[in-house]
């Protein structure tokens, strides 16, 4: 990976390796990159433990930092993936959640490093921002109701 000015800074407890490659495994346009090492010992760990993951998610630079216990991600980070159809919306959303994460609502999740995600189908963005005030609102209602986001449902529901 080139050197970049600007990216995003992702704390984890000692498994920052293990998150990037899940990622890289799911995600297209994702990949790992250099993987440093600690030069001496730190808080979070020992000389030679992994100290930090260069990364891409979808494009965007990322690193892990393995500096400890005691910091929490919450929802006011969340990566939004747009999706094309109920399929992908599917394996992202099982990928995530059969992979020691937790399901929450109007699409949102969480990885098992507590990274919090947005699985979104790319219909429930046109739908929620329909020129029709009203189609918008059915479909805004309709997805206030779900967790993962069912296609089907907010199409049925922008019609009326």
């Amino acid at each position: 990976m080139r050197p970049v000015k600007n990216r995003i800074c992702l704390w984890y407890d000692g498994d920052a390796e293990e998150a990037a490659r899940f990622y890289a495994s799911l995600f297209p346009d994702s990949a790992i990159g250099a993987v440093h090492r600690a030069p001496a010992d730190y808080p979070a760990g020992k000389e030679g433990d992994v100290l930090t993951v260069e990364f891409r998610v979808m494009g965007i630079p990322c690193l892990g930092l393995n500096g400890g216990p005691g910091v929490s991600h919450n929802w006011a980070f969340s990566f939004q993936v747009a999706t094309q159809d109920q399929a992908e919306t599917d394996r992202y959303w099982h990928a995530i959640i059969d992979h020691g994460g937790q399901a929450s609502e109007c699409g949102w999740c969480q990885d098992k490093w507590g990274i919090s995600w947005q699985i979104t189908p790319q219909v429930l963005t046109e739908a929620i921002s329909d020129p029709d005030p009203e189609a918008a609102r059915r479909a805004f209602e309709a997805m206030m109701q779900m967790g993962k986001i069912d296609i089907a449902t907010i199409e049925a529901a922008r019609r009326g």
